[in-house]
């Protein structure tokens, strides 16, 4: 078989082909490998992205977990809290009169957030000490006024309407009253017969001696025996007692005598005194 004859250009021309060819196979394999570290380039870069964003979130979180004081809460701090416009709002307009909120309650009541949100962010609030120690307004009590009533004034209605005190009480009370011809002390009334303890405390804290009565002392060194019987605690035989006493002494008897009688109720010798005289 006869072989062709190139001549110069032509060969040049196979040369140039040749080469082109070449060049074309050293794209497609350069392609192959190309395309992978393309890739591979990306993928560390996803990686390396998402290790960024989770350093932010870290960031953030530990941004939103400093304690801080909640009157400056921004726009930006309360989405993150999850509070909404309209709350941050109402504390901005709050913050706007120059007014502070000074505990987590008040913070609620100045936004209206629910409790829920409250008792998740509450614990980052942190308001300036001396709203903390600062002295919390202490409620006055009001006493209540007891109008008291003159014992010797007093009515049975006026008796009966004190909490404690009925029928029986204040008849005895009244019936005491006319037979002294009125007291001199409200101590007279544990003296009453049938008075109970408990009455006789509610009696002495309502009452008072208001109006004053006329009292005619007895001569204790002149009086009869009937005489000294109708002073008020002496008995008929402490009468005789006083007067027998009186018959053995060489001088007029004291106050100081009476003590010497027996079975003399010296419980009651200062109001005893006020019917006598010496």
């Amino acid at each position: 078989m006869k072989v062709p004859y190139f001549n110069k250009k032509q060969r040049i021309a196979v040369v140039v082909l040749v080469g082109i060819i070449c060049v074309l196979q050293l794209m497609i394999f350069g392609t192959k490998y190309i395309v992978p570290k393309k890739q591979l380039n990306v993928e560390v870069d996803a990686h390396l992205q998402q290790q960024i964003d989770s350093l932010k979130q870290l960031a953030e979180k530990k941004k939103i977990a400093a304690t801080f004081n909640p009157n400056f809460i921004n726009y930006e701090r309360g989405f993150r809290l999850g509070m909404s416009a309209e709350e941050v709002d109402k504390l901005m307009e709050f913050r706007s009169r120059d007014e502070y909120v000074n505990s987590a309650l008040e913070f609620q009541q100045v936004t209206g957030i629910s409790d829920s949100l409250l008792n998740a962010i509450a614990p980052l609030f942190k308001f300036p000490e001396w709203t903390q120690t600062r002295k919390q307004p202490q409620k006055v009590q009001i006493k209540e006024v007891v109008k008291k009533l003159d014992l010797n004034s007093a009515t049975y209605n006026d008796l009966i309407s004190l909490k404690g005190i009925g029928d029986y009480f204040a008849t005895a009370v009244l019936t005491e009253r006319e037979r002294l011809g009125g007291f001199v002390s409200v101590d007279q009334l544990g003296y009453i017969r049938g008075l109970r303890p408990e009455a006789v405390t509610i009696l002495k804290k309502s009452t008072f001696v208001g109006t004053k009565v006329k009292i005619e002392k007895v001569q204790v060194n002149k009086a009869s025996r009937e005489q000294l019987a109708q002073v008020p605690y002496i008995t008929a035989s402490i009468a005789r007692e006083i007067v027998l006493l009186r018959s053995k002494e060489d001088e007029p008897l004291t106050k100081e005598d009476l003590v010497k009688i027996s079975n003399f109720p010296l419980d009651k010798i200062e109001i005893i005194e006020v019917y006598l005289t010496f």
